[in-house]
C-alpha cells in the first residue's frame, strides 16, 4: 500500500438515539476511523436533532441502515434488543449491543447464533470494562479472595423495563466474572421492589466461585446520589476504587501488618486516619464510552474478537437472571 493510500473507514450507525444513544452518535461522529452514516430512531424530533447536529441521515428501516453500515450500536430498551439485532445481523452488520445483551437467555442465544451464521462480531456494552480503573485492575489483580461492589443511582424511568439487576448490577457481574476467572459455584440473592412494583429496585447478591473467591454486590436505583465503587482483596493487600472519579488506592498486606504493630506499641494514634498506609493509585483518565467504541470499531476493522464479546455478555446475563429469579421466588414464597 502506498503512503498516500486512504485507509478505509468503518461505516457506523446507531439504532436508538435517546439518552445514551445520542452519545454513541456523538462519539462515532468524532472518531477519525469512522464514517458516521446515520440513525434509526422512532422519535421524529430526536432523529432530526441528531441528524442536524452530526450531519448524518435518518433511515426509515433497520434493514436500510444496516445495508449502509459495516457496524451498528443497538441502544434501544433491553426487551427490544433481539428484535433490532436480528435484522441488522442479517444485513451483514457487526453489532455493539448495549448491556444486557438481551432480556432472556433464549433471546441471547438466537442473537449469538445469528452472529455466528452471518460471521459477524457481537460486542456487549459493558462499559466499565473500558473504564481505566478496570484496565488497571485487570493487570494488577491476581487470584482475588473477596470482592465488594456497590452501585447506586437515583430513580429514573429509563431502564425500568427490567429490574435493577439487569439494569445496573449486571455491570458489576461482568466485572467480577472477568476478574475472578472461575466458574460460579453458588449464588444467594435478595431484593425489594419499591417504585417499580413488579421488578426489584434494590438488590444484593453473594456470588461464590469454585476457586473460593466470594463477591458481594449491592445495587439500588433508589439512591439520592450515584455511587460506583469496588474493593478487591487478595493476598498482597486490597484495592479500593471509584469508577466514576477514576481514582483509588492500594493497601498492602505488609503495610497493614506494620501499622498493626505500631498500634500495639502505641506508636500511632488509632483515631488518626492519616496513619493508615494508603498508597494512591494514579489512573490515566479517559471517557469509557469513547474507549469502548474505539475498541469496537478497531475490532471490526481488524476482524478480531472484541474484549467484551457475546460469550461474556451471555455469562453475565445468566448470572443476572439467576439472581432475578431468586429474588422473584422469595417474593412469591
Amino acid at each position: 500500500m502506498s503512503e498516500t493510500a486512504e485507509v478505509m473507514k468503518v461505516r457506523c450507525g446507531v439504532a436508538g438515539v435517546g439518552s445514551l444513544g445520542q452519545h454513541h452518535a456523538r462519539i462515532y461522529a468524532s472518531l477519525p476511523q469512522v464514517e458516521f452514516v446515520g440513525v434509526f430512531e422512532t422519535d421524529d424530533v430526536r432523529a432530526a436533532e441528531i441528524c442536524e447536529r452530526h450531519g448524518c441521515e435518518r433511515f426509515e428501516t433497520l434493514e436500510a441502515l444496516g445495508a449502509a453500515c459495516d457496524a451498528m450500536s443497538v441502544v434501544v430498551p433491553t426487551d427490544l434488543h433481539e428484535r433490532v439485532a436480528l435484522p441488522l445481523l442479517a444485513a451483514g452488520c457487526h453489532l455493539l449491543i448495549e448491556k444486557p445483551i438481551c432480556a432472556s437467555l433464549a433471546e441471547a442465544e438466537r442473537v449469538l447464533e445469528a452472529a455466528r451464521a452471518n460471521d459477524r462480531i457481537v460486542q456487549v456494552g459493558h462499559i466499565d470494562h473500558f473504564n481505566p480503573v478496570m484496565s488497571f485492575l485487570e493487570k494488577e489483580v491476581v487470584a482475588p479472595k473477596f470482592i465488594t461492589a456497590e452501585r447506586l443511582a437515583p430513580f429514573t424511568p429509563r431502564g425500568t423495563e427490567v429490574g435493577v439487576v439487569l439494569d445496573l448490577m449486571i455491570h458489576d457481574i461482568g466485572i467480577v466474572l472477568q476478574l475472578v476467572q472461575s466458574p460460579v459455584k453458588k449464588i444467594e440473592s435478595l431484593g425489594v421492589s419499591l417504585v417499580s412494583k413488579t421488578r426489584e429496585d434494590i438488590a444484593n447478591a453473594r456470588i461464590e466461585f469454585k476457586n473460593g473467591c466470594v463477591a458481594n454486590l449491592s445495587t439500588s436505583r433508589m439512591s439520592l446520589k450515584k455511587v460506583r465503587e469496588i474493593r478487591v482483596f487478595q493476598e498482597s493487600g486490597y484495592f479500593s476504587f471509584d469508577f466514576m472519579r477514576q481514582s483509588g488506592h492500594l493497601v498492602r498486606t505488609t503495610g497493614l501488618l506494620e501499622y498493626a504493630g505500631k498500634l500495639r506499641t502505641g506508636e500511632v494514634d488509632p483515631t488518626d486516619a492519616t496513619a493508615v498506609p494508603l498508597e494512591p493509585v494514579l489512573i490515566e483518565k479517559g471517557e469509557p464510552l469513547a474507549l469502548e467504541l474505539a475498541h469496537f470499531t478497531a475490532s471490526v476493522a481488524a476482524a478480531a474478537q472484541p474484549k467484551v464479546d457475546g460469550a461474556l455478555g451471555r455469562r453475565a446475563l445468566e448470572v443476572a437472571i439467576t439472581i432475578t429469579e431468586q429474588i422473584r421466588s422469595a417474593k412469591q414464597g
